[in-house]
């Protein structure tokens, strides 16, 4: 099928598959005569494509649109696609996706250099690779350093809802004791509709949406459940539980909550690592706390949120002193 044209907006597209490759892009005119000469230059470079290698002239915008074509992950291939734009594959480095990276999130730190432009970049060339359009490439992530999270433990957050329950902050109290007791992150737990609680079965749906939507049950406590039911509310399907729309909202309330109970200032994933720590201590393995906690990976329940006893004297365990 050769290219044919489409207007989207104000501009002429193409469209169509040329020397086996499936091409699509905008020409980036609005005159329809300009938009007929670049499309025949596009079907012209495809052939020059097939007859000098499946390398030549391939453009990262090319391989972006092939990645997604594929139903790849698109989180974060929209900013990369608009930074590359025609940049050809073949002068693609190493280097300049590590450089591409501070320059994309200038103000970021190597966590979301490595997840945001290295990974993705990295994976849409290496899928290129695969259909045979170029070679792989292997691009070396920056070194992390995590900054280490206090895991709340149960004393710390009976302390903020207690507290949050003076200051007539139910919903907040109720929230730290959800994100505790299903390790669900702040953003999941205020999306929270009361069409996903089933109080009677002690369950919680919760979804997640980044980097493909997911969701998973959730057990409630006790505590938990007791907690929900005290919540002023007409229980409406479509009403959030905790009220709160997101962790921009949460993060002022929350401090000044934890700040009047005299207590550590910990953020609300800490919750979150609470979880995953008080599982393990409490002789749960990893892979039930990873399912449990709603984590993929078992591996990062032991790298990122399982957190060491602090006191040397644990060793006399040994000796059953």
């Amino acid at each position: 099928m050769p290219l044919t044209l489409h207007r989207r907006g104000k501009n002429w597209h193409y469209r169509g598959t040329v020397a086996g490759r499936r091409l699509r892009g905008s020409t980036g005119t609005a005159d329809r005569s300009i938009a007929e000469r670049i499309k025949a230059e596009v079907e012209a470079k495809a052939w020059d494509r097939r007859f000098d290698g499946p390398g030549a002239g391939l453009t990262m915008a090319q391989v972006f649109t092939a990645y997604l074509d594929a139903d790849k992950p698109e989180r974060f291939l929209l900013r990369l696609a608009d930074y590359w734009k025609d940049t050809l594959v073949e002068n693609v480095r190493p280097e300049t996706v590590r450089q591409a990276a501070k320059k994309i999130y200038p103000g970021a730190a190597e966590p979301t250099w490595n997840r945001q432009v290295i990974k993705p970049t990295q994976a849409a060339i290496n899928y290129a690779a695969e259909l045979g359009w170029c070679q792989r490439i292997s691009v070396r992530r920056y070194t992390e350093n995590p900054e280490l999270k206090t895991p709340a433990t149960l004393e710390w957050v009976l302390a903020f809802s207690d507290q949050a329950a003076k200051d007539d902050l139910q919903h907040l109290g109720a929230l730290c004791l959800f994100m505790f007791g299903t390790a669900a992150r702040v953003g999941e737990a205020c999306r929270l509709q009361w069409r996903d609680v089933d109080l009677d079965n002690a369950t919680a749906k919760i979804h997640l949406f980044k980097p493909t939507p997911w969701s998973r049950t959730a057990h409630l406590q006790p505590a938990l459940v007791e907690a929900l039911e005290a919540l002023p509310s007409n229980r409406s399907p479509d009403e959030r539980v905790f009220k709160y729309t997101g962790r921009g909202s949460v993060r002022g309330p929350w401090n000044n909550v934890a700040k009047r109970a005299e207590i550590e200032r910990l953020t609300p994933h800490c919750c979150r690592h609470g979880f995953a720590t008080s599982m393990l201590r409490k002789g749960y393995d990893v892979k039930t706390v990873a399912v449990r906690g709603g984590w993929k990976d078992a591996t990062t329940v032991l790298r990122t949120y399982a957190h060491a006893i602090e006191d040397q004297t644990v060793t006399d365990v040994l000796f059953d002193t």
